[in-house]
């Protein structure tokens, strides 16, 4: 019977209740090949490894324990010895390499801050986000059963005006109940929070410590967020080395060719 043994990332790294051998600590093991936090960590940028939530490091622990179960089946049903097989494994360490050097070279690349910023500059748009704001009016209740009732008689044809003039018991209702704009990071973001989940003239309800409020969207107003290059330097320095990849790989292409003599098409 296949044994295979998996341990918790999470427990590892906090409680390092262990496995330690020679190559260090040992995450998963599927018969006698085990796998290895330090190996397991090349597979990663150091910025990926850091963003990697505990939750998706185990589920990557996972796949490979699922992997490696299927691929030492296979080798046991004798497909590692198929000429097909055999042709495609050679095909993938070729490409594993390839994409390394491509990868080494593209790390050696200096990007400089002009390069950056150019870019920004250009593609500004497309780190540019919208911001959107609420013009909401609401009505003001002491408890969660007369904020029902009221919405019980708007659905039934009371305007919000006159549910405001009625009902209400904070001194907004002399201004009709209105707010006015409301956004993501005002004092009154909560209203903003329940309001995205509603359409204009439709009624919400929101419990605001004492109070519970009814409350409606008059109108949304969308507003372009100027986007600040310092909050974009990472994700756009990527997206240059992107563009850098396909010239790097014919420059090493062209490069490796003038030292090789031995190239035949037949």
């Amino acid at each position: 019977m296949k044994r295979f043994v998996l341990i918790p990332l999470i427990l590892i790294l906090l409680f390092a209740c262990t496995k330690k051998e020679e190559k260090g600590i040992a995450l998963a093991q599927v018969d006698k090949e085990i796998l290895y936090l330090d190996d397991f960590k090349s597979t990663f940028s150091v910025e990926d490894w850091e963003n990697l939530s505990p939750e998706i490091r185990k589920k990557y622990i996972e796949d490979w324990v699922n992997l490696t179960l299927l691929a030492h089946y296979a080798d046991k049903q004798g497909l590692n010895k198929d000429q097909a097989v055999k042709q495609k494994i050679n095909y993938a360490s070729k490409k594993v390499k390839a994409n390394a050097l491509i990868a080494k070279r593209l790390s050696e690349i200096e990007v400089s801050e002009d390069q950056l910023f150019n870019y920004f500059r250009l593609h500004q748009a497309e780190f540019q986000k919208n911001a959107v704001e609420y013009n909401i009016r609401r009505i003001a209740l002491m408890d969660k059963i007369s904020a029902e009732n009221v919405l019980q008689q708007l659905s039934q044809g009371m305007s919000f005006t006159e549910a405001v003039q009625r009902y209400s018991t904070e001194e907004l209702k002399n201004r009709g109940g209105f707010m006015g704009m409301v956004s993501a990071t005002g004092t009154d973001s909560l209203f903003w929070l329940k309001a995205r989940e509603l359409k204009e003239n439709e009624y919400g309800l929101v419990y605001k410590e004492p109070m519970w409020y009814v409350f409606q969207i008059v109108e949304s107003k969308i507003t372009p967020q100027e986007a600040n290059f310092e909050d974009y330097r990472a994700e756009i320095k990527r997206k240059v080395l992107l563009e850098k990849q396909d010239q790097v790989y014919q420059e090493l292409i062209k490069e490796i060719k003038s030292q090789t003599s031995e190239i035949y098409y037949y």
